[in-house]
């Protein structure tokens, strides 16, 4: 359980917040204000996948059977990058 709280439910905040700036309408935030706070989140988001993808290549390098999870943490933070490119 705490394996799924790490890798899983703790990065998928990262993109479900992403998604709730993206989908603010701009009367709420502005649009500056919003696109500023998206790229935020999507430079932490990328920083924080980079991070993750030393620690399981690392993993992987000791034949850990855990680099699995780090691979899957990196999957989902990949997430809001890919969506700032797809919407810028």
């Amino acid at each position: 359980m705490k394996r799924i709280v790490n890798h899983i439910i703790i990065p998928i905040m990262m993109p479900v917040l992403f998604l709730i700036i993206a989908s603010t309408p701009i009367e709420a935030l502005g649009c500056a204000l919003r696109g500023l706070i998206a790229v935020l989140i999507a430079l932490i988001s990328g920083l924080a996948a980079l991070v993750t993808v030393i620690v399981g290549l690392r993993a992987r390098v000791r034949q850990d059977k855990n680099s699995v999870w780090w691979v899957l943490s990196t999957l989902i933070l990949v997430i809001p990058v890919i969506a700032m490119i797809v919407l810028a």
